[in-house]
């Protein structure tokens, strides 16, 4: 991999493993990939692909039994991986921040909004309390809460779910981050507010020129928002391009699957049924020999259930599929 000038965060042939009692899970399989200053970058895949998993290892707040086993996260020229704790927790909120998908569950119930607020803030930006909370109201004003002087008293659960996802997003930006990581930040709320929680987020990230690494299933939210994409299942990276030639030319046959399967306008005037992706994502304690998706896969080759394949760099894009292998050995490039 190239690694631009201006490149924020490089994440290098990063493998996560789970070992549980009955096997290890791989849940993240060399992958690697960069996020430039100021883009946004979505990493997409049905749950369990491997992506959350992923988002945990570059914050390193992953927990036992998941591990890192190999791979660098390359920071602004730091590796994370070699960072102490205390290390990891001064650039946590300072440098890098995230935001959770259930805010219910982020949040801590018995402690008001300005309490949870001003403790990130106090600690990262060292400021006495009173400027702290000057601080967080700002904050709570910038995410769009209204009355942001009275809300700041409110426990998480006098706010709705909408609101809680903005005080969660105010949380991860009091401290000017340089790269916010949303981790599926619109799952758990209604198409109403999910439009506004992204309009919040890409309004912020032009107006204080942060990167985004987003995490998310949507590839509805995906082309609203994304520069690049990065596809993944079962762990590891299936195809990596431009947003806007993933969306005119998907490649792998993955990425085909997903594309028909969003609802269209058209699929609601006809008798026709949505379209699903064949069979199940497969066992993460029994993983195929093969490609993971073969099974899955309609244009699949005897070779596809023998061997695992390489990422293919292709018309600038990175392809992991032997219909795209350049020797053209059972397969030819589409």
């Amino acid at each position: 991999m190239t690694t631009d000038t201006n490149t924020l965060l490089e994440v290098k042939n990063l493998s996560t493993d789970f070992v549980m009692n009955k096997g290890t899970v791989h849940a993240v399989v060399d992958m690697s990939f960069t996020v430039r200053e100021g883009e946004v970058l979505a990493i997409v895949g049905e749950s369990g692909s491997g992506k959350s998993v992923a988002s945990l290892s570059v914050m390193g707040l992953l927990q036992p039994p998941g591990r890192v086993v190999s791979g660098e996260i390359i920071y602004r020229g730091r590796n994370l991986l070699a960072l102490s704790p205390r290390e990891m927790r001064d650039l946590r909120g300072n440098h890098i921040s995230m935001i959770f998908q259930e805010p219910m569950t982020s949040l801590n119930p018995v402690f008001t909004i300005q309490d949870q607020l001003t403790e990130s803030i106090r600690e990262h930006m060292k400021l006495d309390k009173k400027a702290a909370i000057t601080r967080a109201i700002e904050m709570l004003r910038l995410v769009g809460i209204p009355s942001a002087e009275k809300r700041i008293h409110d426990y998480p659960h006098q706010m709705s779910g909408g609101m809680r996802q903005r005080v969660m997003t105010a949380m991860a930006l009091s401290c000017d981050p340089d790269l916010l990581i949303a981790d599926e930040p619109t799952t758990a709320l209604d198409v109403t507010i999910q439009a506004q929680i992204l309009a919040l987020i890409g309004d912020l990230r032009k107006k204080l020129g942060m990167a985004v690494l987003l995490i998310t299933h949507d590839l509805g939210v995906v082309a609203e928002t994304a520069d690049r994409v990065v596809v993944m299942y079962g762990g590891q990276v299936v195809e990596q391009a431009t947003a806007q030639d993933l969306f005119d030319c998907p490649k792998h046959p993955y990425t085909l699957g997903l594309l028909e399967s969003i609802p269209s306008m058209a699929d609601s005037e006809d008798d026709e049924p949505l379209y699903m992706i064949p069979g199940m994502v497969p066992n993460p304690l029994n993983m195929p020999m093969g490609c993971a998706f073969a099974a899955r896969c309609s244009r699949r080759m005897p070779r596809c259930t023998q061997e695992r394949p390489p990422l293919y760099e292709v018309e600038g894009r990175l392809l992991r599929c032997f219909l795209f292998d350049p020797s053209g050995e059972e397969g030819a490039r589409t």
